[in-house]
């Protein structure tokens, strides 16, 4: 069973799109980024087939610094697009529906951020979000619904799941394209070792997801957090807070039966770093062997020279290459050498390769990479970590009910 994409929706329709362009912002203002340039893609191919586009979005949540207007957002949807896009600063009320109905082929609009509706942001059924006023209100005015916000997808929200029960609806290309990527891990034969790498802080996540692919991954290489509390698990003396951080000791805790699990069940599948960076007294990257740290005094903050370099060549031999998490702070110059060699030796090689994950996808744009070199580069967080361990997503599933039931709005 699948879902309903573009190439079967007929041309000329009025249309309400749901994209995710949540965005940092910086000194009050929306930053531009990769989900922008992916959305407008979107946008463009159904305006060149004649759709009046209603674009609904969301910025933030209520409470948060970041929960604001959507009227930037329009600002640079246009830059991308070459062509006007009216902010409307209503959501479903008169103003947006008038404007709906304003619409002609070729025009887009983007409403006000849907998380300002009070029936967007419960996590409910399918069902009793179709019912609900959001829904009842906006279905009707149009002919389909394009959801093609994939890195919101892992969520139960009205505009996500919702509007495939009470109308036409159709995977945009960006869900598309995400979704058969980032499964492909767990749904795709490769010929040749399959390769993980798994880093960044959010260790948690990480040994979740490797404990989801431990029967699919031949090679996970470990760096960040994760990488240093699967070396303390063996017994070395990192993986330990120092001074007022409060990152390591917690999720050791939390975590210490999966990762001694992974380390009795998957002896030769786990690659552990054998040096590490840290900041010297002078400011300077200096480097360690793990072996030889007697009691941890620095945070560590980037794999060492060594270690990259087999992880990258692993990387390099691998049929696939999945990256959940950046190998160091690479945001620092300094310490950018384990992530981004390692990006290289996946560019370079002519495996299938998925790099997920916003913060790591920055780094192909901070240090010259191109996005062209990879198979997939995702814009998604947790929707790609479900991807990956094999959970449902929410607004996928949905799509494909929708397209084995006829509905009317």
């Amino acid at each position: 069973m699948s879902y309903r994409t573009l190439d079967d929706l007929p041309t000329g329709q009025r249309v309400v799109v749901r994209v995710d362009i949540n965005s940092p912002i910086s000194d009050g203002r929306v930053q531009d980024n990769r989900r922008f340039a992916r959305h407008a893609g979107t946008i463009r191919e159904l305006l060149d087939r004649d759709h009046g586009v209603a674009v609904l979005a969301h910025q933030g949540r209520p409470g948060r610094a970041s929960f604001t207007s959507l009227e930037q957002h329009a600002d640079t949807l246009a830059e991308h697009l070459d062509e006007p896009v009216e902010f409307v600063p209503d959501t479903y009320g008169p103003t947006a529906i008038g404007a709906i109905r304003d619409l002609d082929g070729g025009e887009a609009i983007l409403l006000e951020n849907v998380r300002m509706v009070m029936d967007e942001l419960p996590e409910k059924s399918s069902e009793e979000h179709a019912q609900s006023t959001l829904v009842r209100t906006l279905a009707p005015e149009f002919d389909a619904y394009v959801n093609d916000a994939y890195s919101a997808a892992h969520r139960k929200h009205a505009s996500l799941v919702g509007f495939p029960l009470a109308m036409d609806a159709y995977a945009g290309p960006v869900m598309a394209t995400e979704y058969e990527a980032n499964s492909a891990i767990a749904t795709r034969e490769f010929d040749g070792d399959v390769t993980m790498v798994a880093g960044g802080k959010k260790a948690t996540d990480v040994i979740e997801v490797m404990t989801a692919l431990e029967d699919r991954v031949d090679n996970f290489l470990l760096g960040g957090i994760a990488g240093e509390l699967f070396l303390r698990a063996l017994g070395y003396e990192v993986g330990r807070d120092v001074g007022d951080t409060d990152v390591y000791d917690a999720q050791y805790a939390r975590n210490r039966e999966k990762i001694q699990h992974l380390i009795e069940a998957h002896p030769s599948d786990l690659v552990f770093p054998t040096d590490l960076a840290y900041e010297d007294e002078n400011g300077e990257r200096a480097e360690v062997t793990v072996a030889d740290v007697r009691n941890k005094e620095y945070d560590y903050l980037d794999v060492g020279t060594d270690t990259t370099s087999r992880y990258a060549d692993i990387a390099a031999s691998s049929a696939a290459v999945f990256v959940k998490g950046a190998l160091g702070v690479f945001e620092d110059e300094r310490f950018s050498y384990g992530t981004v060699n390692v990006l290289e030796a996946i560019a370079a090689c002519d495996g299938f390769s998925v790099v997920g994950g916003g913060d790591t996808s920055r780094a192909i744009d901070m240090y010259g990479l191109r996005e062209s070199d990879f198979s997939h580069v995702s814009i998604a967080g947790g929707a790609y970590i479900r991807a990956l361990t094999g959970k449902p997503l929410p607004a996928i599933e949905v799509l494909k009910r929708g397209a084995q039931t006829e509905v009317s709005g």
